[in-house]
């Protein structure tokens, strides 16, 4: 069925509506950063007049955001790299093996992802204090997991049911046990999933509030979004260095969705030309 002129009309469009509600808050982050507070409460223009990286200095200076960005970063790689190898070998059990309430623990695990954090951070709290835990990077981690690995289970599992299982049987018959079969042939072939999994869970724990606002408590363990929050102080905000951590805290994410969008393209594109 072609395409008729109104149709790719409005497909732009949609298209543009798209783009200038992304693009926008991106601008006004990034352009109220450089801004002089004269610009910013005096002299307001949209367009910065006399672009100056004074707010970036002021919140790693006299801030040090860069502490909590490297918490954040900590944080959010070992729950990552937890969260891939542990989702990865659940979702195989669940789809390749046979064993009585299989079936029932993806639904469970669907649940328990679907229950909100504002549920569970007063006992998530109590365990990670009597585990002396608190105020701890490893506490955060270990709360972390309680959400990025049942979701991302879940989504490797339908991930792990599209691919033949004949492929594993053959590497089977060459030798290979069931554990050596997925990791040589099953584990390559989902990188796409994989990947994606990761960015999820990386993206979650990078931007989670309310559970490391409760465990965390100073400078040394503090996270980014904890440490911008902390930087309102009662209705004052201060515009400009809010905008530059925010500018900050953006950069490693960024560059994380740049670097995993070319290796899933890549891997669907190797998909789809192999035989």
């Amino acid at each position: 069925m072609r395409d008729t002129p109104s149709s790719k009309v409005l497909t732009y469009a949609l298209l543009t509506v798209f783009v200038v509600m992304v693009a926008v808050p991106l601008f006004w982050m990034v352009t109220t950063a450089i801004k002089t507070n004269k610009e910013l409460y005096e002299d307001f223009s949209y367009v910065p007049q006399r672009p100056t990286l004074e707010n970036f200095v002021r919140v790693i200076v006299r801030e040090k955001l860069l502490i909590n960005i490297r918490n954040s970063f900590t944080v959010a790689m070992i729950t990552t790299l937890i969260t891939v190898i542990v989702s990865s070998l659940a979702a195989y059990s669940i789809v390749r093996y046979r064993y009585p309430g299989r079936e029932w623990i993806g639904r469970i695990i669907l649940f328990k992802y679907l229950l909100p954090s504002a549920m569970l951070f007063v006992p998530l709290y109590v365990i990670v204090t009597a585990l002396g835990l608190g105020n701890t990077q490893q506490g955060l981690i270990l709360t972390y997991l309680t959400f990025t690995i049942p979701f991302c289970t879940w989504m490797l599992m339908g991930y792990f049911r599209g691919m033949p299982v004949e492929l594993e049987e053959q590497a089977m018959v060459d030798g290979c046990t069931k554990i050596g079969a997925m990791l040589r042939i099953l584990l390559p072939l989902s990188a796409p999933g994989l990947v994606a999994s990761a960015i999820f869970s990386f993206t979650l724990a990078w931007n989670e509030f309310l559970l490391a606002l409760v465990i965390t408590m100073d400078q040394s363990t503090m996270t980014v979004p904890i440490k911008l929050s902390m930087m309102v102080v009662g209705d004052q905000y201060i515009w400009g260095q809010l905008m530059a951590g925010a500018v900050l805290a953006s950069i490693p994410v960024g560059i994380l969705y740049f670097i995993g969008q070319r290796f899933v393209v890549q891997g669907l594109a190797a998909g789809a030309v192999k035989s």
